[in-house]
This record gives C-alpha cells, structure tokens and sequence, in this order.
C-alpha cells in the first residue's frame, strides 16, 4: 500500500462506527478484528489498517474500511446501530452521484500504512490496547519477585515456598491458587503474548498477588 491521503471511493473509519452506532471504539476495533479471519477466507483480502491522532497527539489504530466491509461487520451489530450505518452510506454515495469529492481524511488525521512494517507495528499497538483491557485488574497487583526480593528470595523460590505450604499449584503450565484460597482475592491473572516455535503469537497468563495476598505471603514466611 501507497500512502495517501486522499480516498478514491467512499470510506468509513472505525471511529465514525463507533461515533454512528454509540459504541467504545476499543470495542468495535475488537469486533472488527474478530471478524476478519471470515471475511478474509471469502474475500482473500484484509480490512485497511490505519492510524490516527487522537485529542492528546498519540498515534493510534483504527480501521478503514470499504461499504461491503463496513455492512459486513455491521451483522454484528443491533437493528438501531445497522440502519444508522446504512442511513450513514447512503449519504456518501448521494455525494459521490452528485459529484462532490469523495470522503478525504487530512494526513496528520488518517493515513494509509506505507508497509508490513507498520503494518505489524500497529498490529503490536492493538494488541497493547488489548493487553491494558485485559490486565486492567491486575494492574496494582505483585509478582513473586516483587514479594520475595525483600527476603533474598527469587520468583521460582517463592512459589515453590508456597507450592509447599498447598497454597498454589502447577496446573497446565502455569501456578494457580488451590481451591481453599481460589476465591479470597489474593491473585490475579496477567497475560501476556509470546512467539511460540512455531512462530505464532500466543497468549499466555501468569499469576500475580494483590496487596492482600502480598500481606498474605508476607505473614506467612514471618
């Protein structure tokens, strides 16, 4: 892809998605992105990625998407959020027969991705937003490291300490509370992406310790 800034046909962003159908737009970027995979196996070609800058000046994603790509994943949406999209399309098409200029985005508003590059790197980005959603409860929370370096103890020395006490337990490739304190709010989850051998990006999550369970650990070693 070329960078432009100027669209030859008609276009929709998922902001204006958002704004049309009262959606956040973390939400619809997630619809959208769930839905790809679908339209790309029929239609062997991907939504346009693009970014844009937001009120604070931060470079973000976004999609820009086609009217059969918009109404596609408009299938998704309520009856009220459907007939605004198509109410929205048959405006720009009503400008484009009586020959105004198409939909135009300023450079410094939206923008094409020049390349794979920056196709990956804002690819990264949405992955971040989706990791902060996700992570959100786990923001304030500890790790082992966090909790044992006071006590000269590393992360794989603390939880083995607490392995032994029955407090947690090795369970499909990750430590995870047993039941007696599954439900006392002392962890959370964290996740993570890695590349695994074959390549692919994999999720992956690892327990961490509220300030409860911090004081929790901390009493107990004593």
């Amino acid at each position: 892809m070329k960078e432009t800034s100027v669209l030859t046909q008609p276009m929709m962003t998922s902001l204006e998605i958002a704004e049309l159908t009262g959606k956040l737009h973390r939400h619809v970027m997630r619809s959208i992105r769930n839905m790809e995979p679908g339209w790309q196996k029929v239609t062997e070609s991907k939504f346009g990625l693009s970014t844009y800058i937001d009120a604070s000046g931060r470079t973000l994603p976004c999609y820009l998407l086609t009217k059969m790509e918009c109404l596609y994943v408009a299938t998704k949406f309520n009856d009220e959020a459907r007939a605004r999209l198509v109410l929205r399309w048959a405006e720009l098409e009503r400008d484009q027969l009586m020959g105004q200029p198409p939909v135009r985005q300023k450079p410094k508003e939206i923008r094409l991705l020049a390349c794979d590059e920056e196709v990956l790197d804002e690819a990264d980005v949405i992955i971040g937003d989706e990791l902060d959603e996700l992570n959100a409860a786990s923001d304030h929370c500890y790790t082992p490291s966090d909790i044992g370096r006071p006590f000269g103890l590393e992360g794989r020395d603390l939880n083995s300490f607490l392995a032994d006490k029955g407090i947690i337990r090795w369970v499909k490739g990750q430590w995870r509370p047993t039941r007696k304190y599954l439900h006392q709010g002392l962890t959370e989850n964290r996740s993570f992406y890695y590349h695994g051998r074959d390549g692919h990006r994999k999720l992956q999550s690892r327990l961490v310790w509220t300030a409860k369970g911090r004081d929790f650990i901390i009493d107990l070693i004593g």
